[in-house]
């Protein structure tokens, strides 16, 4: 990392990141040799990455084909604005680039644990039933055996700023917010 300011060390904080954004980006290498993104929903598990997808399709054959992969999350957090320049304007964010190898889950009982993980997620206070076993067969869960993660953020550069995005992360305001600088 050029910055070796801006990367997150704090363990805990690259999984709250990972636990709390719903989405993310998966980074595979497309038959034709080019890369290719796709964002998708996750869920984050002691060092693992789970996603589902249809067993067929351009995810699935590109790991088949190689499971070296990238997976990305980021959390926008604040604009900040200025009365004085354009180029006085900055993000401040927070985002984990993760590097593994992708695999598709044979297990029953593993791809099951990874659908309740990923509802569990997505609707923490939602009873449903257990997972149709047909419907089950039909989907593909592919595990990301994390083999690096890196998390990077800037907060801002004066500790008033930093301070205020700090609160607005603890009080789980609605972000982006919008801040104020000369």
């Amino acid at each position: 990392m050029r910055q070796s300011t801006k990367e997150i060390l704090q363990n805990d904080i690259m999984i709250n990141l990972l636990n709390s954004c719903h989405v993310g980006r998966l980074g595979t290498i497309s038959k034709d040799g080019y890369p290719i993104i796709k964002p998708l929903n996750f869920v984050y598990e002691e060092g693992k990455v789970y996603f589902h997808s249809a067993q067929e399709g351009e995810k699935i054959n590109d790991v088949k084909r190689d499971n070296r992969v990238c997976f990305e999350v980021d959390l926008p957090i604040a604009l900040v604005r200025s009365k004085i320049s354009p180029c006085r304007y900055s993000y401040l964010y927070r985002s984990i680039i993760i590097k593994g190898k992708a695999r598709i889950v044979d297990s029953d009982r593993e791809r099951l644990f990874a659908l309740k993980r990923l509802m569990e997620k997505f609707e923490p206070n939602f009873a449903y039933s257990e997972f149709p076993a047909d419907k089950v067969k039909l989907t593909a869960v592919v595990r990301i055996d994390v083999e690096e993660m890196v998390g990077k953020e800037d907060l801002g550069k004066a500790e008033a700023m930093r301070e205020t995005v700090r609160n607005a992360l603890e009080q789980k305001i609605q972000l982006p917010i919008i801040l104020e600088r000369e």
